[in-house]
């Protein structure tokens, strides 16, 4: 890249930091940080490609006094994982809204692919269910509690094993991104085909609304995981595909940290989700009002924290930086 359009492209970037420096802006550490990051790279690629240049002067000044700045604000651990999960990750995630969305659509999609599947293959339930899960239902619905299955095992054990087979699932999802992302697609499609094709099952024996109201008590949840886990696994992906004006390597790095940090945001999730299929979903006898709560309060907080809490931070953190007086552009 000419260091003409290398300038241009990040220009006002360096500026809005050069400004937070300046004016001594309060912002949060970690951000701080993360700038600091972003000028480092741009500082080890204009020395690779621009010795000797004001433009290698100018990032190498950014990249010193963000640094003396950082070093002095760090903050404690405990709360370091407050600021992590309240002002770090939101404006991490505002970021990959587009990929959440592609990893949702995805989702979606290959539902109602395994949806139509199972109505027009009257074997296709049993091909992903599997012939002992199908005949196990069966025999369920024919004694009156089609959803026995979920009061089989005990409460504390069976909330042991959906946690650790939910977190196999969503590193699955997130770690398959190294397969420049088609491995983390192939999780969320196989995921959504047997779900597609659960609730199909379900739909034919007339108890769809049954299985809702008992299912996504814990599903809400559950499925949601596993689609912010591919929208990690994309970030992973497309941090090898599209590097921009990092190294493909540096890009990877970025990619598996940001990625990471998506995951680990999840990690309060997979104990709610295994805690209501272990001790709550087994309630089939709960009146529907309550039922409903419970999946509505899951997917209202999954929406608010995953998708309008990241735009509501960013924006407000935006109008803080528009408010900061201009000032004039340094000679590059």
């Amino acid at each position: 890249m000419r260091e003409a359009a290398f300038v241009k492209q990040n220009k006002d970037k360096w500026l809005r930091f050069e400004n937070v420096l300046v004016n001594k802006t309060q912002i949060a550490p970690d951000q701080l940080s993360s700038l600091y990051i972003e000028i480092t790279d741009h500082l080890s690629y204009a020395q690779t490609f621009y010795p000797e240049s004001k433009t290698l002067d100018y990032l190498n000044h950014l990249a010193t006094q963000s640094h003396q700045i950082i070093y002095k604000t760090k903050r404690e651990p405990s709360k370091r994982l407050i600021s992590f999960f309240t002002s770090e990750f939101p404006l991490l995630m505002y970021h990959y809204q587009r990929q959440l969305l592609i990893a949702f659509i995805t989702f979606g999609l290959f539902t109602a692919v395994g949806a139509y599947s199972a109505a027009t293959d009257g074997e296709f339930v049993r091909s992903i269910l599997g012939d002992g899960y199908v005949n196990m239902t069966l025999a369920n619905i024919e004694k009156g509690d089609p959803m026995a299955v979920y009061k089989d095992a005990n409460e504390l054990g069976m909330f042991i094993g959906i946690t650790i087979n939910n977190i196999k699932v969503a590193i699955m999802a997130f770690a398959y991104g190294m397969l420049l992302g088609i491995g983390t697609l192939y999780i969320l499609m196989s995921n959504a085909i047997m779900l597609g094709s659960f609730q199909y099952f379900f739909y034919e024996k007339g108890l769809l609304w049954e299985s809702m109201r008992t299912i996504w008590i814990h599903g809400t949840i559950e499925i949601s995981v596993i689609i912010i886990a591919g929208c990690a696994g994309m970030v992973l992906g497309n941090g090898i595909l599209f590097p921009g004006t990092y190294t493909r390597l540096a890009s990877f790095k970025r990619g598996m940290k940001n990625g990471l940090k998506i995951m680990v945001s999840t990690i309060p999730l997979f104990v709610v989700a295994g805690f209501l299929e272990g001790f709550v979903t087994r309630h089939t006898e709960m009146p529907d009002w309550l039922a409903i709560t419970i999946i509505l309060l899951s997917l209202g907080f999954i929406l608010f924290y995953y998708v309008y809490y990241p735009h509501r931070l960013y924006k407000k953190q935006e109008n803080l930086s528009l408010q900061l007086p201009k000032m004039p552009a340094n000679d590059l």
